[in-house]
């Protein structure tokens, strides 16, 4: 082999010494951009401080409703979402007139039903909900409906309350019900805290609020799988509440939300400390402007009062209070989730590990007893479960964007006209037409042993009433002789000098253009740009990054896994320690003695029974309209699913019926929650009974033709839709 050869061999193209030498000038370059995308990170953060944290919005919107203006201030306030879409039609104000009546709009054809959005309050700004177009402010403008976000403030205003906020949110359903008063009530959509947030307004307030869909929203914070779901033990792992009110007085009465964001970030750290930063740096040529987008809205921390932290930890998350029933915003007054009016859809995945399905669903089955239960107080309550995606995945995804929220924004009219009961929402790939990546909705229903497969039971949950219980101890300690002492100490100029110098502050400011050293990486950078060599495919010094990367990643995870471990063990051997019940058996208000069960047992027995009876002295009542109604009920539920196929020819048939289409929207929602509980109490009585209500032989030729339509809706029927025709062909001409 001569010189040439053996140049050509060491040198030559794809040698490991041309691997190695392309590889050192594209991992030079990538640390270059890398730090340069760091950089703007920086800048982006102080330039969106200097603005006063404005919500990353990508939509345009006008505050219609400041809530700092009111008699009882609260930093929030209500914007309208402008649709440019539409600026220049005489539906500029984003209300986008129906041209047909359906079954919610009723025979007038009034305004498209209005959409609520509130953001989480969670250490964040506002805006995640519509920071793409992709997104459910741009689902819902697609749709045609007029869009408002409830949107905050940085600072609190001086002295506010968690009942303030929710005072302020009235007020703001209030107005959009005013600038609608022909539509439906609005849907109200709220996004993880955001949920909780919709929930005490639809508890407190249900005259206003309309369908509430709760995005990955923690309302029954003690639930969850022993060893997953490990955040639910910090709070009494650092003795409950204390310490936010500790952290609020160290910020002189603000508590920051950099705080609970380094506790969200905790939670993983091989994203937090490697993943995120090694996915940026790999692929750095595509990534920078979703990393930069993305960072601006985590890197934005709002405040909360110390009042308005306690109250939420203490009551919502460390006391469970909500789905307990004894929490109270005004003395007194306790938030009754039995209340809600309207239909509740949640939404949560196998795959967020901050409200994980338990979290999520649990407060169904401490709300409600049984589906029976459910189905007596009118209510309908939808939920979704998705395999995999990540927390903020929810509400940020474009992917669930436009399959998961398309289909329940577009399906809330159909919800609304269940009968009352617990439902699965299932979404199925369209096999009509799956080159338009179309999907099929239906609604199967559930039982409250459904929901309870996704925990392994509630016994854990036992321990989480000794921590209520030690933790209002602690902070009645902390209030009685530590505050006193720490407030002697802290003033404004140290409150602000500690939130400066917050990791996740430093982190951002001092690699900007603040700081004269990134100057040389400012300069490079655009160099880099210009004469970028990236490394070619199967570079194996590349292959050895990558595993060199996922190495890190699973010691990460290793870690991650040995501290939630030693975490659980930890929180278990001190709060279900015999020792600690026996110096706290009551556990507070949280105990339920066998005299009290009897009694409410009783109670429960005998509203059951005089519900029963009152539905069945109402089988025969009514005329053509109930019976149809009770009908078309009936039929659509016939194979055990509701899809909707069905739906869209009930609505076609209630739009084409003179006698159906005179009936206002409250009143047809009243007929149809009406004749479907009497199906649900004794589904052959309320059959039986049908002709009765439909008399004449052209009403039952009718009725029986509205049937079949039904069944025939999705192109295919059912052994049992068919036996019900049957019999109901036998009834009407027998």
């Amino acid at each position: 082999m001569d010189t040439s050869e053996i140049m050509e061999h060491v040198w030559g193209e794809g040698s490991l010494a041309a691997q190695l030498y392309d590889y050192v000038v594209d991992s030079y370059q990538r640390s270059i951009l890398f730090m340069d995308v760091l950089r703007e990170r920086g800048n982006v953060y102080l330039d969106h401080n200097a603005k006063g944290l404005p919500p990353v919005l990508v939509f345009d919107y006008e505050i219609i409703v400041d809530g700092r203006t009111l008699e009882r201030p609260a930093n929030y306030a209500l914007a309208r979402i402008i649709d440019k879409r539409k600026k220049n039609s005489p539906a500029a104000d984003g209300v986008e007139k129906r041209k047909k009546p359906d079954l919610v709009s009723g025979p007038e054809g009034p305004e498209k039903r209005p959409i609520v959005i509130i953001d989480p309050r969670a250490g964040h700004g506002p805006g995640i909900g519509g920071s793409k177009n992709d997104s459910e402010i741009g689902l819902a403008l697609t749709k045609g409906h007029p869009v408002y976000f409830v949107m905050f403030f940085q600072y609190p205003m001086p002295g506010q309350v968690l009942a303030d906020v929710k005072n302020a949110e009235i007020v703001f359903l209030e107005e959009v019900r005013k600038r609608h008063p022909n539509a439906p009530k609005p849907t109200v959509i709220g996004n993880c805290q955001g949920g909780w947030a919709g929930a005490l307004l639809g508890a407190d307030r249900p005259d206003l609020v309309g369908p509430l869909l709760l995005n990955g929203s923690p309302l029954s914070y003690w639930s969850g799988v022993g060893g997953k779901n490990p955040m639910r033990y910090r709070g009494g792992l650092i003795g409950g509440v204390w310490m936010n009110s500790f952290l609020g007085d160290l910020g002189n009465g603000l508590f920051d939300g950099a705080n609970l964001v380094m506790n969200m970030e905790l939670l993983n750290p091989a994203n937090t400390f490697w993943s995120k930063q090694y996915n940026l740096y790999a692929k750095v040529d595509t990534e920078a402007q979703r990393f930069l987008n993305f960072e601006r809205w985590w890197g934005g921390f709002y405040m909360m009062t110390t009042e308005e932290i306690h109250t939420i930890v203490d009551g919502l998350f460390v006391g469970n209070r909500l789905v307990r029933g004894t929490f109270e915003l005004e003395k007194g007054k306790a938030i009754d989730l039995k209340t809600f009016r309207d239909p509740v859809v949640v939404f949560a995945s196998e795959g967020d590990n901050i409200t994980p399905p338990q979290q999520a669903l649990n407060w169904i089955t401490k709300v409600y007893s049984s589906v029976d239960e459910i189905k007596r107080h009118r209510q309908i309550i939808v939920y979704i479960i998705h395999p995999e995606i990540g927390h903020l995945g929810i509400f940020v995804a474009s992917s669930i964007a436009k399959k998961e929220q398309k289909k329940i924004i577009g399906s809330v009219e159909m919800i609304e006209f269940l009968a009352p009961g617990l439902y699965e929402m299932v979404i199925i790939e369209n096999p009509t037409e799956p080159w338009m990546n179309d999907y099929k909705v239906k609604f199967e229903p559930r039982d409250i042993s459904d929901i309870e497969k996704f925990d392994d039971g509630d016994e854990d949950e036992e321990a989480f009433k000794q921590v209520a219980v030690i933790s209002e101890l602690n902070d009645k300690f902390y209030r009685a002789f530590a505050r006193p002492f720490i407030k002697n100490f802290v003033t404004k100029t140290s409150a602000d000098v500690m939130r400066e110098l917050h990791p996740l502050r430093t982190q951002r400011y001092l690699i900007s253009d603040l700081n004269p050293v990134v100057v040389p990486v400012k300069t490079l950078a655009p160099h880099v740009r210009e004469n970028r060599r990236t490394v070619s495919e199967g570079n194996v010094f590349s292959e050895i990054e990558k595993m060199t990367s996922s190495f890190i990643e699973d010691s990460l995870d290793l870690y991650k896994n040995v501290r939630d471990l030693f975490q659980e063990r930890a929180f278990t051997s001190i709060y279900k320690n015999s020792y600690l019940k026996l110096m706290f058996p009551d556990a507070g208000d949280l105990k339920n003695t066998p005299e009290k069960m009897k009694k409410d047992q009783k109670r429960h027995d005998q509203i059951v029974k005089k519900d029963k009876q009152i539905l069945l002295d109402s089988m025969e009542e009514g005329g053509y309209t109930e019976g149809v109604i009770r009908l078309m009920i009936a039929m659509a539920g016939a194979d055990g699913q509701i899809d909707f196929a069905e739906y869209k020819v009930a609505t076609k048939i209630v739009q084409g019926h003179r006698r159906l289409r005179n009936i206002s929207t409250e009143e047809l929602k009243q007929i149809t929650r009406d004749q479907a509980r009497i199906l649900q109490i004794d589904f052959d009585q309320a059959i039986d009974s049908i002709p009765k209500l439909i008399k004449t032989r052209k009403e039952r030729e009718r009725a029986l033709a509205f049937a079949q339509e039904i069944a025939f809706a999705d192109e295919i029927i059912d052994e049992k839709e068919k036996e019900l025709l049957e019999r109901i062909q036998a009834l009407f001409y027998k």
